[in-house]
């Protein structure tokens, strides 16, 4: 038998193998594309970072988000991006070319999100229930395409969870001595500095600004005023006076876990015109205000110096509608058009007044009334207590940060079918309400804890 020598057989093993490695490297199985969303549950105003990984380099994607509101209507964003040479995808880092949304956006597609295709018309988003969150699918298609068009298929997904309560946070219904409202704690023994909660005319309970204040360290009273039916009378106007919202007020400050002499008060839309009032009553002694695009008076007629309305529904002579049929209510907020005898005597104002301005607000005339609160404050030696920021191309709905605008939506079916102007264009007003969220809590720490 020939004997091969030890070194060549060993070498021909090696180039054998070097040859079978590479053909099976050619071949061999490739990893799937991943996509992932960090964290999966998340905060409302909370970044999450979307990254996909094992693509191919330099290709076409489509990163799309879906979700349903709790009224079953969908709501979807899409944006276009080109993979790195690594095969990735980043939304903290990489510009979308097409799609919802234009440019290196990382929440771009939370606060893009937009009815689908065939959706009702009219839609807002609002949370109903804030102990459950808003369940969004986040997905990656091959190509640059539009998700409603069904012509690619999903590389990757994953699931994201978006909050409005943290973990911890106690929501507490109130019904004493006639209030109506929902009471949020964070947690712990407190006490804790706390803030009153005012919407606007849309009327009901609304508890989301609450539930996030409450997952910052504050307690909040969101508190209903009118079209609930646990106030008094007809749900189309306010039955309630000054009287009901003290006794908002001094519940709060009652509270074995608030501290009574930190106490601030929000108001957006008419929720400002209330805010006002109650900051300027005797025995209400607020720490800070904070007022997003309302009016110093009221846009309905009153029935009494109280404060109450005979309904909801203000004088139709200063509506304005655009080409499609959509009413504008920005001018019966003009100073000039508020009844002079509901006007808040802003002179008497003695705390810091922080004034949020949507510059493409077409619900309420909010620069026209921030510069009467300033030129007031300022003949009462007050300028001090005044601060105004002001964002071009943001709406009337400045709401906490990520939560997508409506820039039209429906308003009322009955007695007549209404869709109202609340004006705001998708990226500068996703970047205000970024900015005003982060200046509103720099605003709340400083007057409710400094």
């Amino acid at each position: 038998m020939k004997m091969m020598p030890c070194i060549t057989l060993r070498s021909r093993l090696l180039c054998l193998h070097h040859a079978a490695g590479a053909v099976r490297w050619r071949s061999s199985y490739r990893q799937a594309p991943v996509l992932t969303a960090t964290p999966v549950r998340a905060l409302i105003d909370e970044h999450i970072s979307v990254k996909g990984r094992f693509l191919e380099p330099h290709c076409p994607v489509t990163v799309c988000a879906q979700m349903h509101s709790e009224e079953g209507d969908q709501w979807e964003a899409f944006a276009h991006y080109n993979t790195n040479a690594d095969g990735t995808v980043s939304l903290s880092r990489d510009h979308s070319v097409g799609g919802s949304y234009l440019g290196c956006e990382p929440m771009g597609l939370f606060w893009a999100l937009q009815p689908a295709p065939g959706a009702r018309e009219g839609l807002r988003l609002r949370k109903r229930n804030v102990e459950l969150p808003y369940v969004v699918h986040v997905s990656l298609l091959k190509g640059h395409v539009s998700p409603s068009e069904r012509q690619s298929a999903e590389l990757a997904a994953v699931t994201a969870e978006r909050w409005y309560v943290a973990p911890g946070v106690k929501r507490v219904d109130v019904r004493q001595n006639g209030v109506v409202g929902t009471l949020f704690l964070p947690p712990g023994p407190g006490p804790f500095p706390a803030m009153l909660d005012l919407w606007g005319m849309g009327g009901g309970l609304v508890e989301y600004r609450s539930g996030l204040f409450a997952s910052r360290g504050y307690a909040s009273l969101s508190l209903a005023y009118f079209g609930h039916k646990d106030l008094p009378g007809p749900q189309n106007s306010i039955n309630v006076g000054d009287a009901y919202f003290k006794s908002a007020f001094h519940l709060l400050q009652d509270h074995h876990q608030v501290c009574a002499d930190r106490i601030g008060i929000i108001g957006l839309s008419f929720g400002v015109y209330l805010t006002l009032r109650i900051a300027t009553q005797t025995g209400v002694k607020p720490s800070c205000l904070i007022c997003i695009n309302g009016p110093v008076g009221s846009t309905v007629k009153l029935s009494d110096p109280d404060g109450r309305t005979r309904s909801f529904e203000s004088d139709d002579k200063y509506w304005l509608y655009d080409d499609q049929g959509h009413v504008s209510f920005r001018d019966i907020s003009l100073p000039a058009n508020l009844s002079p005898e509901s006007k808040v005597k802003i002179e008497n104002v003695a705390c810091p007044l922080m004034y949020i301005v949507g510059e493409d607000d077409q619900s309420a005339s909010s620069t026209e009334n921030a510069n009467l609160i300033e030129e007031t404050l300022r003949a009462a030696g007050k300028s001090q207590l005044f601060t105004c920021l002001s964002y071009p191309g943001a709406g009337h709905l400045i709401e906490p940060p990520y939560s997508p605008n409506s820039r039209v939506s429906l308003w009322s079916v009955k007695p007549r079918k209404l869709t109202t102007l609340w004006g705001g264009h998708l990226a500068p007003h996703a970047a205000a309400q970024e900015d005003a969220w982060r200046k509103i809590l720099d605003y709340m720490e400083s007057n409710l804890r400094g």
